[in-house]
């Protein structure tokens, strides 16, 4: 009997493995992980990995007498792009970013605090969020960025017994008034070694 299978000789080297790490304004150009998490880029550890998405709101022009889809009348109506991780590591930075324009106040007391404000500042958005992960067969991450990121989920901490507390983040990329053309997200691949 014959196999049919999308197993290749290359498959091993496209695997993406492992959960990667978030980072916030991480450059492409000059950072590394190393040098991003000894900047205090790094936007804490996570529990069950995370999650991107790019989804194009494609709406499709009906015309009469066409049975289905007909091809060059389909438009984008928008975009939809994210990253989402599920921050384990209860930092200052993650319940500031947790807090979509949370604000730390460094105390003159035991504590410093965190709080927030009623109005969404230019100054909230964060200039990059960004997700490096292993590839099988290379040296060098992908590296996902999200530009003008926001969390517009808010910070919900829920704490029990015998477990820790994890806040879900989702950041989501928007676009700039300054180039409306350039959709609010990259994806570096490493090039074949050889």
């Amino acid at each position: 009997m014959k196999t049919y299978t999308g197993y290749s000789t290359e498959t091993a080297d496209n695997l993406l493995l492992d959960a990667g790490a978030f980072f916030v304004n991480f450059d492409v150009e000059t950072d590394t992980y190393e040098s991003a998490r000894t900047a205090g880029k790094l936007l804490g550890a996570t529990r069950g990995g995370g999650e991107f998405k790019a989804g194009m709101a494609v709406r499709n022009i009906e015309v009469d007498g066409v049975k289905g889809r007909a091809k060059g009348l389909e438009r984008n109506d928008g975009w939809d792009i994210y990253l989402k991780a599920t921050v384990l590591e209860i930092s200052k930075t993650a319940l500031k970013y947790a807090l979509t324009n949370g604000t730390v106040t460094e105390g003159e007391t035991d504590y410093d605090v965190i709080s927030a404000n009623n109005e969404i500042e230019l100054a909230d958005y964060i200039d990059n969020v960004t997700w490096v992960g292993c590839l099988a067969g290379s040296n060098k991450p992908v590296i996902i960025q999200i530009y003008n990121a926001l969390n517009t989920e808010g910070l919900t901490l829920a704490v029990a017994d015998k477990n820790e507390s994890t806040i879900a983040m989702t950041f989501y990329a928007h676009f700039d008034g300054a180039n409306l053309d350039e959709v609010p997200f990259k994806i570096y691949y490493p090039k074949a070694q050889g």
